[in-house]
């Protein structure tokens, strides 16, 4: 496909101190040289969002490929926010497009241009982590008010509005008409003998829809149990959750055995999970609690006793771990261990109670097979070549710095070399880097490093390391095997 420069241009409203449009094209014209370039032009919108027809035009045409480099007359004709422009900038470069803004000297084919540019997307990061910080801080504040801080509500419950503290109605949980089956779950699991996994299957085979599936399973059962909106909370909950290292935010008269509870807790940057209980807050809810207070303890309790005291989906079990999967009902296969045996069991059978398949396979004959494959597919590698790809990597990229330094230098000590031919040799120059990094990323994921490598030998972690990058999964029935490779 051939590909084309473009101009974008954009002005909201005409005025005296304004560049017209037209004025806008003839400038970009005049920087992208003797090429014709397509022209894309926004009158009477705002650059203060992406909703504009012929910007919407572009984007389409940048993705499909057919810009080559793009030419605006001043960065705020292109977008206002610096947020913005980082994720725009981010498509441009997936799809090799240059941006050259003509007033500000913005070329991104040059090392200044690109300076820039990582000056930009630094502001634009932080205009995200300070936009994300602000929501957190009023999701907090609201909370530690007792109002609901937003987001879908709790099943059993809508969200609505009531009377806050200072008696203004502020948003709220409303009960709605699965309230009633919220307080049979709490009373099913607190009696005698009932498990989870029991009490998932009853409702799943009556044909009662869970929250967000038509089925029910463990962990959602779990997560319901778990959360203090439904209690109707008294003091004896309160010093529950002060035992638990929980921050309670409230006095003691709030908690009149009426009203929810609502636990929130900041995650770690790099984690799904709640830090330590010491880092949760505990804030009395201006809505009404489902569940009395000594029904709610008691499935506390429960489910503090019948905690997993590990996972085996973590890998501790086998190297395969993550790869298998239920060839029947598509679900992970899990793997525990018993009295030195270990068993493989599909997670849909018994969390969801939908699935009838029974594997037999014994694991450490999987193991010992796939281990012969994977031995198998590494001696096949052909042996790296005595001159190593990284050396003649390090030895191109070398040549075309050169290349550059003596253009750059040319330029300074020539007053005849025109501006556009070294904006399309440095451009030139840029693109041959890119595919030099390219190609050596694709020998490294192809594992040159790792060709005569004696995978028996490697450790636990190493093993599953090498399957994991191998083998796209291993699916299980019975006692047959299908492995499905990634290479």
């Amino acid at each position: 496909m051939n590909r084309q420069d473009a101009i974008y241009a954009r002005q909201s409203v005409e005025k005296k101190d304004s560049l017209s449009i037209s004025g806008q094209v003839d400038l970009c014209r005049r920087m992208a040289g003797e090429k014709e370039p397509a022209v894309y032009r926004d009158a009477g919108y705002s650059g203060k969002n992406t909703e504009r027809p012929a910007f919407r035009q572009l984007m389409q045409d940048v993705k499909a490929g057919r810009i080559a480099t793009l030419y605006v007359y001043r960065l705020d004709r292109f977008s206002r926010s610096v947020a913005d422009f980082g994720q725009l900038w981010q498509v441009l470069q997936a799809n090799r497009v240059e941006f050259v803004s003509v007033s500000e000297n913005f070329d991104t084919s040059t090392p200044m241009g690109r300076a820039m540019l990582h000056i930009i997307m630094v502001f634009a990061q932080l205009e995200r982590e300070t936009t994300a910080q602000r929501v957190r801080d009023n999701y907090f504040r609201r909370a530690a008010l007792g109002t609901w801080p937003g987001g879908p509500a709790p099943f059993g419950f809508d969200n609505g509005r009531a009377a806050g503290r200072d008696g203004r109605r502020a948003p709220a949980l409303v009960p709605n008409g699965r309230g009633e089956l919220v307080r049979r779950i709490f009373a099913e699991y607190a009696g005698e003998g009932t498990s989870l996994s029991g009490l998932a299957k009853k409702l799943s085979r009556e044909g009662i829809p869970g929250p967000k599936r038509a089925v029910w399973d463990s962990v959602t059962l779990s997560r319901l149990l778990h959360n203090p909106a439904y209690v109707k909370a008294d003091e004896q909950v309160r010093l529950y959750y002060l035992g638990q290292g929980v921050t309670v935010s409230d006095p003691a008269e709030h908690f009149d055995g009426q009203h929810g509870l609502l636990l929130v807790g900041r995650r770690e940057a790099d984690s799904r999970r709640r830090t330590d209980a010491g880092s949760q807050v505990l804030s009395v809810l201006n809505s009404p609690g489902l569940v009395e207070a000594e029904l709610f303890l008691r499935c506390q309790e429960k489910l503090r006793k019948n905690r997993q005291l590990g996972r085996s989906g973590q890998g501790k079990h086998t190297w395969l771990s993550g790869l298998l999967k239920c060839a029947e009902c598509g679900y992970s296969v899990s793997v525990t261990e018993n009295g030195g045996r270990r068993y493989l069991h599909c997670s849909g059978r018994y969390n969801l109670a939908h699935c009838r398949s029974a594997i037999r396979v014994d694991l450490a004959e999987l193991e010992e097979r796939v281990q012969g494959d994977i031995s198998k597919l590494l001696a096949d590698c052909p042996k790296p070549r005595a001159e190593s790809g990284e050396s003649r990597y390090a030895a191109s990229m070398t040549e075309l710095d050169r290349q550059a330094e003596r253009l750059t230098d040319a330029f300074a000590q020539s007053e005849s070399m025109p501006t556009d031919y070294l904006r399309r040799a440095l451009g030139k120059i840029q693109r041959q880097r890119q595919t030099l990094q390219q190609e050596r990323d694709r020998a490294q994921r192809r594992g040159e490093e790792t060709r005569e490598m004696e995978f028996a030998a490697l450790t636990f972690a190493e093993k599953k390391a090498v399957a994991a990058q191998l083998i796209a999964c291993i699916r299980l029935a019975g006692d047959t095997v299908e492995i499905r490779w990634a290479v």
